[in-house]
């Protein structure tokens, strides 16, 4: 299985970030973009990469316990940008310190169980497009996204997520799922 864990935005949260980027994907430097939809937008935490099975099952004790230390937190999608001339994001503000918090924790778990994770620092963002092979100018659709402010949502819970990769869009599986419920730092 290919694995990740995330925190994943509330539906109507996507839906207004949704109304914002859908303009954009008629616009002339849209073309040749593979565009996500709101079905695919998470806020990755960690990526695991294939996984087996006994591993999930070592794995999640320790997501329960991560899930356990850390609190709700406040969070909204704002702004946007590029990773160079092939990614297209839409990043996150509030209590980014907090989500963080929770990225290091789950990397740290994952670490602890001794399976391998992604070691790149942590960069909270949905993606929005990718150019794939095609290099692409996304000064533009970040410019259009660089004042955008969305509404407050709460970050409780802790998923683990599958993705299923084909001919198509990815599509994403949530199999394990932990609510947040530690008491908030001060």
């Amino acid at each position: 299985m290919r694995l990740f864990l995330a925190v994943v935005p509330p539906e109507p949260v996507l839906r207004e970030l949704d109304a914002v980027v859908q303009p954009l994907r008629g616009l002339p430097e849209s073309a040749g973009l593979r565009w996500t939809g709101t079905e695919g937008w998470h806020l990755t935490l960690a990526f695991l990469g294939q996984v087996e099975n006994a591993d999930v099952e070592a794995l999640e004790p320790r997501l329960e316990r991560v899930a356990h230390r850390h609190p709700a937190h406040v969070l909204r999608i704002a702004r946007g940008g590029r990773f160079g001339d092939r990614v297209l994001w839409a990043g996150v503000g509030g209590d980014t310190h907090a989500l963080r918090r929770l990225a290091e924790s789950t990397v740290a778990a994952v670490r602890h169980t001794g399976m391998a994770v992604d070691e790149r620092p942590f960069r909270g963002h949905l993606t929005l497009a990718r150019a794939g092979t095609v290099r692409a100018d996304l000064k533009p659709l970040a410019a259009a996204l660089a004042d955008f402010e969305g509404s407050e949502w709460t970050a409780d819970s802790l998923r683990l997520m599958r993705s299923h990769l084909g001919a198509g869009p990815a599509h994403y599986e949530t199999i394990g799922e932990w609510k947040l419920t530690g008491s908030p730092r001060v």
